[in-house]
């Protein structure tokens, strides 16, 4: 049965699990020099303006209301 099979794979370790050591892309694309030496612009996020994440964050939220007084009101 499934059950069993389930069982020996257990027993026999064929799920091995993830990696013991995880790596990261960054770290591996870059020198530790180019990671220190980036700049961060508080102003500009990833090509994005605070303001512009800021009006999307209050739409979200006004939406994630919206949706739990329609769940409490009509189930």
């Amino acid at each position: 049965s499934d059950y069993q099979q389930l069982g020996y794979n257990l027993r026999s370790n064929l799920f091995q699990g993830g990696p013991l050591k995880t790596r990261s892309l960054v770290k591996d694309s870059y020198t530790p020099d180019i990671i220190q030496k980036a700049s961060r612009d508080p102003n500009n996020w990833h090509g994005r303006k605070i303001y512009e994440l800021g009006k999307w964050y209050e739409k979200h939220f006004l939406d994630v209301n919206v949706q739990k007084a329609m769940r409490e009101k009509y189930g």
